[in-house]
């Protein structure tokens, strides 16, 4: 038997340049519909240029110059190219200073503010309801005090006739004038009183999104506690802790108020952080181009600094 003869469609032309002209018609309606819908977000855009893209282009270009408060710098501006920069890093005031940021941030933040915030989180899981209401309501009640009252707060807890000598009194200790021999640190303790709540927050609301079928399964595997932490929790906290010391840490860089409040970055500098000497150089001695250039190094420091957190970020939770 022979095979049957193939079927040939045909179309006429009009038929070919009718079906070719819909998806043009459509694509042009479509287009048409997207930039009806886009007007509305122009005032949007253009606020958002004005406010925000405005004032950081301002200050890029501020940072390359003498522009300056008083002076030289005021009466006429002029182009500098990296020459605040260099100064910045020929100074050792600067140095000083970013060595003290470090050391404030790491302190308060890396280790106070994101341990304790994990430790209460650990306990508030397992605690009676009362308990945790009432730890929790003081811990953030610490946090939504303005940073100025924490910082008088916290002055008067360390100043000479402050609670914290009477306690020490009390136990038999000799006083201590933390605000004078270790300015730092006691700055760095106030930044932990007042921000741990927000790490608090965080692994709570990570350690709520465990499922407790695995916490059972290696308990009936034989693993303690402490076993169950180590090898169950906290890997899987791993995505909320990279996150929370990333905000932690950009926040803590940016304190002014609490440190300018308790020691005013002295005595000596022994607690001048970048911020407060970004401030002073600005605004004291009026050179707001060197200034403007220490704020974008600081901003460099935020940025390194993000960048090694989203290291610690397992590959999917990067995508």
């Amino acid at each position: 038997m022979s095979a049957p003869a193939a079927t040939i469609e045909t179309r006429s032309p009009d038929t070919v340049d009718r079906q070719e002209e819909r998806p043009r018609q459509n694509r042009t309606i479509g287009d048409r519909l997207t930039a009806r819908r886009a007007v509305p977000m122009v005032p949007a855009l253009g606020l958002l240029l004005l406010f925000m893209a405005g004032p950081i282009l301002y200050s890029l270009w501020l940072a390359f110059t003498d522009s300056a408060i008083r002076g030289e710098g005021a009466a006429e501006t002029s182009f500098v190219g990296f020459e605040n920069f260099m100064q910045a890093f020929s100074d050792e005031q600067f140095w000083n200073s970013v060595g003290l940021t470090l050391v404030f941030t790491v302190v308060s933040a890396v280790i106070g503010q994101n341990l304790l915030g994990l430790l209460l989180a650990l306990l508030m899981e397992k605690a009676h309801r009362v308990v945790t209401f009432v730890v929790t309501a003081i811990v953030i009640a610490a946090w939504i005090l303005p940073e100025v009252v924490a910082g008088y707060l916290l002055y008067t807890f360390f100043a000479d006739e402050g609670s914290l000598n009477t306690i020490l009194e009390t136990v038999g200790l000799p006083p201590q004038d933390l605000l004078f021999s270790l300015p730092i640190l006691a700055v760095a303790f106030a930044n932990i009183w007042r921000g741990t709540a927000f790490s608090m927050l965080v692994y709570s609301a990570a350690l709520g999104s465990i499922s407790a079928e695995i916490q059972e399964s290696a308990s009936v595997d034989g693993a303690g506690p402490l076993r169950r932490l180590w090898s169950v929790t906290l890997p899987l906290l791993r995505p909320a802790v990279a996150t929370n010391l990333m905000l932690i840490t950009l926040q803590t860089l940016s304190v002014f108020g609490l440190i300018f409040i308790m020691t005013g970055g002295g005595p000596a500098q022994q607690s001048q952080t970048l911020p407060l000497y970004m401030y002073e150089q600005a605004f004291s001695y009026g050179q707001l181009g060197y200034g403007t250039a220490v704020a974008l190094l600081l901003l460099m420091i935020g940025a390194i600094a993000s960048i090694l957190y989203l290291r610690l970020l397992p590959e999917e939770d990067k995508r």
